[in-house]
């Protein structure tokens, strides 16, 4: 009888980590997929660029919308029902919006930033609760596994448009199919969970209103807002970037997944690294270093080869960035409760500010007809990002006097 019970607690253990994995695999996809494709959205749905920068910033601000909210569903049912819902959700979104209907496409849009939302806030509380003395590696894996599928979606998204014909809704809907399976093995453990309901799920929710009053958790929120900021413009307006610098649409759309693929060692380092100070400053620094000279790089440079070494920067400096970011949401965290405070309030104000992104810039660019203010834009916000940085990267804890 002990046998038994521990094999299935091995079989829960090892779905659990399936499921995080999957998870991981759904939160950037849809969206990073959307950037290679922009021109042929637009062009074909006639939109003006400020517009079709919301197909990125929309999901944003359902980010923001949703995050506060999420925490407050995982007490009344539980993080697994939440998760499988966020996940269904997901996958009806991205179905809708491959449909070339302007209406469908906004609102299909919105759908997908809601259940990126509840992955997003749901998976550093599962982490704290289920791995509490493995953060960092839980953490470095899942933001790892995200990093590998948002890179692919950049990449294959041309290809399958336009080398396979099947056109931009297709490169779009194939991102329904991780987000399916993620709801299958999601609605597996929501079944197991039925059976040993946690009672840390009820109870009083009032650290959601404390969590504002906390100057750490104001920081946090600032260094995921901005650095979420950079990466949602870069994932948006990147390939668009590199074709005004005659770059072909597939190249550019290669060099955008080449940009997260060279990301991913440091999407595993740095939590890894960052457990091991007691505080993270120098972390952020270096991060930051990356980033400024990786957008002045596409400002000065001319050549390909220059192009190329920006990537490389940028890429690194925005993995790292958002891992550490996620790393923060455990760390600076006391419970698992805690965690799902911080990170509702981190990702409420910080996808606020990061929905702005796509779209400011893409109006900025219709404005100025060339991409150098825009440029100027991300290095300052870059410089801003170190800001926050260091006051997030200190060694305390949130709720702590």
């Amino acid at each position: 009888m002990e046998q038994m019970k521990e094999k299935k607690s091995v079989l829960y253990q090892y779905v659990l980590i399936a499921g995080i994995i999957v998870a991981a695999f759904n939160l950037r996809p849809a969206i990073t997929s959307v950037g290679p494709l922009i021109g042929m959205i637009r062009d074909q749905l006639e939109l003006a660029n400020w517009s079709a920068g919301l197909l990125t910033s929309l999901p944003l601000l359902a980010f923001a919308v949703m995050s506060p909210l999420v925490a407050k569903f995982s007490y009344r049912y539980s993080n697994e029902m939440v998760m499988f819902m966020g996940l269904l959700t997901l996958f009806l979104g991205i179905s809708l919006r491959s449909v070339s209907v302007v209406l469908f496409v906004f609102a299909g849009t919105l759908c997908i930033g809601l259940g990126i939302a509840v992955c997003n806030v749901l998976l550093p509380s599962i982490i704290k609760e289920k791995f509490p003395t493995k953060v960092a590696w839980m953490t470095s894996l899942y933001s790892t596994a995200m990093g590998i599928f948002a890179a692919l979606a950049s990449g294959v998204s041309v290809p399958i448009a336009e080398g396979l014909g099947l056109g931009w809704q297709m490169a779009l809907w194939i991102w329904a199919i991780p987000a399916l399976i993620g709801t299958v093995v999601w609605f597996y453990l929501t079944k197991r969970e039925k059976m040993k309901r946690h009672v840390s799920y009820h109870g009083n929710s009032s650290g959601n209103e404390r969590i504002w009053l906390s100057s750490l958790a104001w920081q946090v929120a600032g260094f995921m807002g901005f650095q979420s900021f950079l990466f949602y413009v870069t994932i948006s307006w990147m390939p668009e970037i590199l074709q005004a610098n005659e770059v072909s649409a597939s190249t550019a759309g290669w060099l955008l997944s080449f940009m997260q693929f060279i990301g991913l060692p440091a999407s595993f380092l740095v939590p890894v690294i960052a457990e091991k100070f007691r505080s993270q400053q120098g972390l952020v620094l270096a991060l930051g270093l990356f980033s400024v000279s990786g957008y002045a790089g596409l400002l000065f440079g001319g050549t390909f080869s220059i192009m190329v070494i920006s990537v490389i920067l940028i890429g690194f400096s925005l993995s790292g960035t958002f891992a550490l970011a996620l790393t923060f949401l455990g760390m600076r965290a006391k419970t698992a409760k805690q965690a799902a405070f911080l990170s509702g309030m981190a990702q409420t104000l910080g996808y606020i500010l990061a929905a702005f992104g796509p779209f400011l810039i893409g109006f900025i660019f219709d404005k100025t007809k060339n991409w150098d203010v825009p440029l100027v834009v991300l290095i300052i916000v870059s410089v801003i990002v170190v800001t926050f940085g260091f006051g997030a990267g200190r060694d305390k804890y949130v709720f702590e006097k």
